[in-house]
Order: C-alpha cells, then structure tokens, then sequence
C-alpha cells in the first residue's frame, strides 16, 4: 500500500486521474451505495457521469462505468493491454536506485485503467470509491472537488488498525485541503478523529449531528434536511434503513457542489434516486431469495434490521459464506434471532472459507447449523426446504448466487 509508486506511473500516462473533476467517497460500508445514488443523480441532471467501484459482483467490467453502463470487454481489453504496455516502459526506465516496486497490483491496474477511460469519455464528472482505507489506496491520488465518508466500522482491522479511532484516521486520509467533507452516521469516536483532521486540513466538515440529517418515515418515505431547509417524501429504489442515510449523505453532497454542478430541478433529484441500482445489497432474486453483501459486523447488523422490520410468516435459512479474513460469529450474532437455520457454504473464490470449517466456527449458536457444500449445491439445498432464503456473507457469494439465479 502506499501512493508513491501510483502517482509516479500515472505521470507517465499523462496524468488521466487530474483529467476529470472528481467526487471521492470512503466508508467501511455504504460507499459504493453511496457513489451509485450521487451518480444516478447527476445523471438525472444531464451530466455525463463516471463511476469507478469495487469489487465486483460478477463481471470486472462493473468496476468501470459511464453513464450508468459497464465498459465494454473489447474497450477494457484494449486499456489494460495499453495500460499494462506503459507499465512495462515504466517500470524499464526506472532508475535501478529509485525505491519503486516496478510491479503494479491488481487493483492499481485496474485504477489506471479507470482513469485512462474516464480521461477519454468527455465526461462532465466522475464518482470515484476508495478499495481499502483511504489515506493509502491507490484511488488516493486524485485532487476531489470534495469526499464523502460513509460509515466507520471494524473491518479489514489488520491494515487498518484494531479500533475505530485508527480506521477512522485511515478513512479520513482522502480528506484534502480546502475540500469540504461530508460524514455519514458513525460513532461518536470515529467522528472525532474526522473532525480533526478536518479541522487541520481547513477542510469543511458538514455531518449529520447539525449539518444535514434524515427522518425515515413509513414505508421507505424520509425527509432530509440540510442547512435550515426540509425535503419531504423523497424515496430510494434501494431497500433498508440504512441506504436512507447513505442517501442523505448524496444528497448533502449534490447540494455542496450544486454552484459547479446545479441540478435544473427537484423532480430530477427524485428521479434519481427512484433510478439508481445497486445489485446484491437487499436484493431480490427470485420469490423468496434475497441477496445481499453483508461482509462485516455494521452490514449484518443492517441487514438484521431489515429482516426484523418483514413478517415473518415462513421458515428462514440463512445461507453464509464468508471470506477467511472475517469474523463469522460477530456476524452471525445480530442474525441469529431472525432466521431458524443457517447452511454454511463456499464459492470458488480462493479466500473463500470452506463451508465445514466455517460450520465448526458457528456449532454452538442457538439455532441449527449445517455444513453445505459448495453454492451450487448448497442453495439448491436451502430452497428444498421451502420458507425463504437469504444469502449474505461475501461479496463474491452474492455475485455467485446472482449468477445462479440467472440476475445481469
């Protein structure tokens, strides 16, 4: 991790990450929730917009969007084999004494191959999510009109610090100075630290304890409030609690910027909103299959949130996979209430945990708890047993599961 080794191999592409004004959002969760509904709204607003997210569900080309539509395989063949030909004249002319890996990562490849297309699509602005963190990922090279912080929560603790001051501080790295920041709901620790160093780079900070907020009314109906002024009945195509809040930090973040970016109308705020897809996050695919992302403790919490608020008038499986790097009792803690049994399981990814061992993590919950196998032949054994079935754990397992389920 680190910035050095981007920033000097993007100077030789000719600099595409300065290109096009930038919109950069961090977050443990919520981000790429939150990148979807601020494009969908300048969308909606007739800009031609960029979005460039991670990971992917199923197809790398989602990482890598205009105006809403994944990049194409013939134009993302073509960057990464231009990208990767400029790596290998940059990494030839280094000098032997310059302290640079020559090798870029997977995901600093893809970044440049991000920026390379933006830089080429005479795009009015791009929505950019951080990977990891935020003061070291590689997104961390752009000069954003302003940031966004979604959410702080404990997640990828080994490179990001043990505690939420640490990843907060992490998080608050993409701050820049000058460039307002909008903060989503967190705790009051986390907020701290964003304040300072908000504080220290001169660097506006407008969070929900007084700058804007939400009211989530009945059936998904909120308000949002910003500044002394009050936006009634507005409504999110993307279920649960917890993206009304990731909406009010879009929202906060349009109305920061609307004197370089002015949305002609209202009605076009609503349409967008009333637009923007985010697949897997609460996602239905099929009758009574629900997917969704849910990859840490704040993301099982939200999605128990969501589960409590349904009737409950049929059995529930839970299907968990999980990756090897996450807890998967902290997760299954706020879940255990809502569901009857839980089928653990595995997709092909390689850090994907296999689905007996993840079973041996979880044998003494209160509920039953069986080791199914690989996807495939765990969700044909969960929907056997009729009643509904929800599938969270890993991003790669929602991706997996959206496939089998036939979900583009």
């Amino acid at each position: 991790m680190g910035l050095e080794r981007m920033g000097h191999f993007l100077e030789t592409l000719g600099s595409p990450h300065l290109a096009v004004p930038v919109i950069h959002v961090a977050g443990t969760n919520g981000k790429g929730g939150t990148v979807r509904m601020i494009a969908s709204i300048l969308r909606a607003g007739g800009y031609r917009v960029g979005e460039y997210t991670s990971p992917h569900l199923q197809h790398v080309n989602e990482r890598i969007q205009v105006c809403g539509v994944s990049i194409s395989d013939a134009d993302l063949d073509r960057l990464l084999t231009e990208v990767d030909g400029a790596r290998q004249r940059w990494a030839a002319g280094l000098d032997d004494f310059v302290p640079i890996d020559r090798v870029l990562t997977y995901f600093e490849l893809m970044t440049a191959a991000a920026f390379l297309h933006f830089a080429n699509q005479d795009l009015d602005v791009v929505v950019i999510e951080v990977g990891l963190g935020g003061r070291l990922d590689a997104t961390n090279v752009v000069d954003p009109l302003i940031t966004a912080i979604s959410s702080v929560g404990l997640d990828h603790t080994e490179e990001l610090g043990p505690d939420l001051a640490s990843i907060a501080g992490e998080k608050a790295g993409i701050i820049k100075a000058g460039r307002p920041v909008v903060v989503g709901a967190m705790d009051a620790q986390a907020l701290r630290v964003i304040r300072a160093i908000s504080h220290e780079r001169s660097a506006e900070l407008i969070s929900n304890d007084g700058g804007w907020g939400v009211e989530i009314g009945r059936e998904g109906v909120f308000s949002w409030s910003f500044r002394g002024h009050t936006e009634h009945g507005l409504r999110v195509a993307l279920r649960g609690d917890h993206q009304v809040l990731n909406a009010g930090v879009a929202l906060t973040v349009i109305a920061q910027i609307s004197d370089r970016f002015p949305i002609p109308n209202w009605g076009d705020v609503l349409k967008g909103l009333a637009a923007v897809k985010h697949p897997g996050r609460l996602e239905q695919c099929g009758p009574e299959l629900l997917v969704d992302c849910a990859h840490n403790v704040q993301g099982a919490a939200a999605l128990a949130t969501y589960l409590m608020e349904l009737p409950r008038t049929q059995a529930r499986t839970l299907l968990l996979g999980t990756s090897s790097d996450k807890d998967p009792r902290a997760m299954i803690i706020p879940l255990v209430s809502h569901v009857d049994r839980v089928l653990t399981t595995h997709c092909s990814h390689p850090r994907a945990t296999p689905a007996g061992a993840l079973a041996q993590q979880l044998i003494d919950i209160k509920i039953p708890v069986l080791p199914a196998g690989p996807i495939e032949e765990a969700l044909a054994m969960a929907q056997a047993g009729g009643g509904m079935v929800i599938v969270t754990g890993s991003v790669f397992l929602a991706g997996a599961v959206r496939e089998l389920a036939g979900s583009r």
